[in-house]
């Protein structure tokens, strides 16, 4: 029996969607945080590093291992927050998009469908991803901050030492730096990361088959296109995000159109894709994991709902 002709009840399906976006968010951080490290450093100082490798072998050699895990807690929070947040709105969104375009079920979707269900999803999930992703940049950052001098706080600091301190100095508006930049990257991105997601898994999908039938090398590969799809469409306004949360570490930092248009100025257009080259190769890793690990505990979690 497929996955779509499984019926439960809405709470209890909004509650599966919670947490396999939980387990989901997990398995994407534990497979990808390293790169994220590196993107990271290399957008907020671009000319610190000569490149990926670079940056990863100075940062190993100065924090070792640990170096490249910093801000694994805030990173762990961010991502758990944001995908059980992200697929339950979604599960709502597509069921809102099912309403609006007169279909009788959710998996009569057309894929572009999904992908807009996935971006108006996203509008939600950055009011949890926003804080939490601000601690995790500081941290990751926070060796070159102190290079430059734009920082106090020591290099070995913990999640709650950050979060005290852009209390004390920032208020409680202080967590939410950047929150323009994330809409900005997250609506439209997460488009692009849904649709190459379902284009893909309509790829994979053989006649007479669901999607929800679907074995583990397409789901990873599925997940690993959507990742890199959301990545190129919208790594130039990320990029503005990461140093808008750093940066305001030394005070206050202009908007998302100023900072856009300072870098170019100062630094030209391609100071705004810096450390694109981890990102895209984190992309199959993590998000084939985040998806992998929300289809099957989607999965097991709705045939055995059914069964009670």
């Amino acid at each position: 029996m497929s996955l779509e002709s499984v019926h439960v009840h809405p709470i209890i399906e909004t509650m599966i969607n919670l947490t396999a976006g939980a387990i989901g968010g997990v398995a994407c951080v534990l497979s990808g945080h390293p790169f994220d490290t590196v993107k990271v450093k290399m957008q907020t100082f671009p000319g610190m590093y000569r490149g990926f490798v670079d940056c990863s072998v100075r940062t190993y050699r100065q924090d070792g291992l640990h170096g490249l895990y910093q801000g694994t807690m805030p990173a762990l929070v961010a991502n758990v927050a944001e995908n059980a947040v992200l697929f339950t709105c979604y599960g709502f969104c597509q069921q809102l998009t099912r309403t609006l375009y007169g279909l009788e079920r959710v998996s009569d979707l057309s894929d572009l469908q999904s992908a807009t269900a996935g971006s108006f999803a996203s509008v939600f999930s950055s009011l949890v991803l926003c804080p939490t992703e601000l601690v995790k940049c500081r941290m990751q950052a926070l060796h070159e901050m102190k290079v430059m001098g734009k920082t106090s706080l020591h290099r070995q600091v913990s999640t709650w030492s950050i979060m005290r301190s852009v209390m004390q100095t920032e208020g409680p508006q202080g967590f939410f730096q950047g929150l323009t930049s994330t809409w900005l990257r997250e609506v439209p991105g997460y488009f692009f990361f849904f649709g190459g997601y379902e284009i893909s898994r309509t790829c994979f999908t053989k006649t007479g088959q669901a999607k929800g039938e679907l074995g583990v090398v397409p789901l990873v590969v599925s997940g690993g296109i959507g990742g890199a799809c959301f990545w190129l469409a919208v790594y130039p306004v990320d990029s503005v995000k990461s140093r808008i949360q750093v940066l305001s570490m030394a005070g206050r930092q202009a908007g998302f159109l100023s900072s856009f248009i300072n870098i170019i100025k100062t630094e030209g257009f391609l100071a705004l894709y810096c450390g694109l080259t981890p990102t895209v190769i984190r992309a199959f890793p993590s998000n084939g994991a985040l998806f992998l690990a929300y289809e099957l505990t989607r999965r097991a979690l709705t045939n055995q709902a059914s069964n009670h």
